[in-house]
């Protein structure tokens, strides 16, 4: 195990394997910049798979640490927590990662805007957010954050030639720097209270400025420490566009090129959702009879206006848009219910998320055409006739993002909501079974958006664009894992479920 170094006081160099995977992204980012100078214009999409190969490269480096043993692994002064919970989310953001850049092949040939830059803010974006998984310290997640949304900002306005993508890119700047500002405004409160920037000290601290009293029987600090938690709260509801903070995700999603899209829906909130949980845990967790009940208002509201909004979407990128909005409500459960199901259900329906949302963008990158954006429900019409596998690929991802059983977003759910009942059996709050309860009914209303797509595909009287779909080899390769993996944790979840108890378990 590495030793400490804020017990040592002393820096090890040895200290530098804990970040190997991020070390890796960041060389590689920045030889893909070199490569997009020195390659000629029509080479460019061998960047493409150079960064496949670090995505690689990367994911060994993490599975290498975690073989190793000896989990948790804490340096650089306590700053870096390499846990089971880090290796995780690790997992899933090169996952993700990996799949964004076999979607991105297509769609950028088509918008002739091959470039080398683009993989390498995939690069950068996915540094960020490892970072954000094993950071440990309110100096390190903020910085993440930030490399995180700052790589987004450009991604979203990378189409330069279009309009609606260079507004999206705008209103998203000017957004995340506002939630930016809150966040570290609440930071600094809980700096000030807990005397450091380290969660693992912030967190004893907290706890005892609140149950410390004085003679009139009030903790002093109270107030001030709601005023923290609400202003961290509402920074990272931004990121994770969570009602009321959810304007500038529909807008966004439709503006942004499509492989974008999928990664802003998937990677960012995957590990903003990581974020959330390491602060509200770990320093805030002796405050969890205060947030709790805020942030189960904030998830019934956040569902509830995402599935209603989503009914009357056509442009399917913003209908996604909102069904990710009520999904973001849904891993809120996890959180509120602090125990082995929540934390279960939340990194379970994370990697499915990720697998059956990429897999819906990658199908609406096949129907792009030069001439034809491909992005309105309508567009699927007649798509069971003209390619029945892909149809077939994109009715899985929709009732698995619904949580229709046999598929892996019904696994997700089911642990979500399990840990809130879970929750009740312990506390006897009444307000967790209505939770539970109210999640349930928005699921059978979010099927009646997510069943359109079906509709459209196998009962429409004609076919949209009688030109068969052109898909590239690395896009069918990541429609064939996501189907498989949104199937396979459907049916037979015991491998997942095991490896996902096993790491999260010094984290519950």
């Amino acid at each position: 195990m590495v030793l400490d170094a804020a017990s040592t006081g002393l820096y090890q160099l040895s200290d530098l394997k804990l970040i190997g995977p991020e070390i890796i992204l960041s060389l590689w980012g920045c030889a893909l910049l070199v490569m997009e100078v020195i390659l000629p214009y029509r080479k460019t999409r061998l960047t493409a798979y150079f960064a496949l190969v670090g995505i690689g490269a990367s994911t060994l480096s993490l599975i290498t640490q975690w073989k190793s043993g000896g989990l948790p692994l804490i340096g650089f002064y306590g700053m870096i927590r390499l846990d089971g919970f880090a290796v995780l989310f690790g997992l899933i953001f090169l996952l993700g990662a990996g799949l964004v850049i076999a979607l991105s092949m297509r769609y950028l040939d088509i918008e002739r805007e091959q470039h080398g830059e683009y993989y390498a803010l995939i690069m950068f974006a996915t540094t960020g957010m490892m970072f954000l998984a094993c950071g440990y310290d309110l100096i390190v997640l903020y910085i993440s954050l930030e490399l995180m949304a700052l790589t987004f900002y450009v991604l979203v306005g990378f189409t330069k030639r279009e309009k609606r993508s260079n507004e999206a890119s705008m209103k998203y700047f000017l957004l995340g720097a506002f939630s930016s500002g809150v966040l570290l405004y609440g930071f600094s409160i809980l700096y000030g209270v807990g005397g450091s920037t380290n969660l693992g000290e912030i967190g004893p601290r907290i706890t005892e400025a609140i149950t410390a009293t004085t003679d009139s029987g009030l903790a002093p600090l109270r107030p001030l420490l709601l005023l923290g938690m609400i202003s961290v709260a509402a920074g990272l509801f931004f990121k994770i566009s969570a009602v009321p903070f959810h304007m500038w995700a529909p807008d966004a999603y439709e503006g942004a090129p499509t492989p974008v899209t999928a990664f802003l829906s998937t990677g960012s909130k995957a590990a903003s959702f990581a974020l959330l949980a390491r602060i509200f845990t770990v320093a805030l967790g002796g405050m969890h009879a205060d947030w709790a009940p805020i942030m189960g208002l904030v998830a019934a509201v956040t569902i509830l206006v995402g599935n209603w909004a989503a009914v009357t979407q056509e442009n399917s990128k913003r209908l996604l848009a909102y069904s990710s909005i009520s999904n973001a409500g849904y891993l809120l459960l996890g959180i509120i219910a602090g125990n082995e199901y929540g934390y279960l259900g939340l990194t379970i329906y994370l990697l499915v998320y990720t697998l059956m949302n990429l897999g819906a963008f990658g199908i609406i990158i096949s129907l792009r055409r030069r001439g034809i954006v491909g992005e309105n429900v309508e567009d699927f019409a007649g798509l069971s006739r003209k390619d029945p596998l892909m149809a077939f690929a994109m009715a899985i991802f929709m009732l698995s993002l619904g949580g229709l059983p046999i598929t892996g977003g019904f696994i997700g759910k089911y642990f979500l909501i399990g840990g809130l009942i879970q929750r009740w059996d312990v506390e006897h709050k009444s307000w967790l079974i209505w939770l539970a309860i109210w999640a349930i009914l928005n699921t059978v209303v979010s099927f009646f958006y997510y069943v359109r797509f079906i509709k459209v595909m196998y009962l429409g009287d004609r076919i949209a664009d009688e030109r068969p779909l052109s898909l590239s080899p690395a896009l069918q390769v990541a429609l064939a894992i996501c189907l498989f993996g949104v199937l396979f944790i459907g049916v037979y979840p015991q491998p997942i479920l095991k490896l996902a108890t096993e790491l999260i378990s010094h984290f519950v």
